[in-house]
């Protein structure tokens, strides 16, 4: 007859104690703690200044006329006429650059999922705008291209209508007769290739025998891309315009060069308004308010898109 005997118990290494392993992680995190240091004094510091400015009625044109309003200059932010038209400039901005941006990716990442000779050339060049400076790409849309005289938009409506036997085309001045087109044209140019590598990433991240036996079913390709694709992108679609968003709701460079707000105030987005309320109205109070509300906003569409990232990163653990 056995007897059943417990297994032995290892008793812990000398010296490896519940606390010793909390110091443990304590040592692992100290050599972070500079950078943290460093990114509270760079961008927390800031905005708590930002914050306490933005209760203040602060005029630099009257020096000693500095006091403490409260919550009047918010107050202000969300009743200003001019502020409203640039909320709904933003508005208007932010939608048409994401929306169309997503939409031409999405088409160039299918484009480019596929083999073809030079495919990795094409890569590079459709990446390209992306990496351009956000200030050279808007003196290049309004110099070189939408400039009147010598730009390459007027100068191809010219040869365009010299073959049909005119003497001249038309001159267009297209930022005076279209400015906030002429904005979002130069954004889309700009920010297309950054959806298209989070819409290729994907396509590529697609499970090949979903594909393969939708192929042996008779599945036609449009019929695979709206049951199969689409349902599979969601999440990268969503991950898109959630940081696209946050992004171009920020976008000060394009609207600066190109149009300087107008005419009449057309352009004329938070950012920009935000500017103008610092630097030529010189209320730093009003200014400051204005961009508190900016953030907050940005903080609210970060939180989305973080939530977006996890849930991707956990389907990624799971298969």
């Amino acid at each position: 007859m056995t007897t059943l005997t417990a297994p032995p118990t290892t008793a812990p290494p000398p010296g490896r104690t519940r606390s010793s392993g909390g110091a443990g992680k304590w040592k692992r995190r100290l050599p972070l703690l500079p950078a943290l240091v460093f990114t509270i004094v760079v961008t927390q510091l800031p905005f708590v200044a930002t914050i306490v400015i933005s209760t203040f009625q602060w005029n630099i044109l009257k020096p000693g006329d500095r006091h403490f309003v409260g919550l009047s200059n918010f107050t202000f932010v969300f009743t200003d006429e001019r502020l409203r038209t640039a909320v709904l400039n933003t508005v208007v901005l932010t939608a048409s650059v994401v929306l169309i941006s997503v939409v031409l990716g999405l088409g160039l990442a299918m484009l480019l999922d596929r083999r073809f000779v030079g495919r990795g050339l094409a890569r590079t060049m459709l990446i390209a705008p992306f990496l351009v400076m956000p200030v050279a790409a808007a003196l290049l849309w309004k110099h070189a291209i939408y400039n009147p005289d010598y730009g390459l938009l007027n100068g191809t409506l010219n040869a365009v209508y010299r073959l049909f036997g005119a003497a001249n085309g038309p001159t267009v001045d297209w930022v005076s007769s279209y400015p906030m087109p002429a904005v979002v044209v130069s954004l889309v140019w700009q920010w297309t290739p950054f959806m298209m590598l989070i819409l290729l990433a994907g396509l590529q991240a697609q499970p090949g025998d979903v594909l393969e036996a939708a192929r042996v079913d008779g599945a036609s390709a449009l019929a695979t891309f709206r049951h199969i694709t689409l349902p599979h992108l969601r999440q990268y679609i969503e991950l898109g315009i959630l940081l696209g968003t946050i992004y171009v709701v920020q976008t000060f460079d394009a609207v600066y060069t190109i149009t300087q707000g107008g005419p009449g105030s057309q352009t004329t987005n938070l950012p920009y308004e935000i500017y103008l309320t610092m630097f030529r109205k010189y209320e730093y109070g009003q200014a400051a308010a204005a961009g508190v509300v900016v953030v907050l906003g940005s903080i609210v569409i970060a939180t989305f898109a973080l939530r977006t990232i996890a849930s991707l990163f956990r389907e990624e653990v799971s298969r």
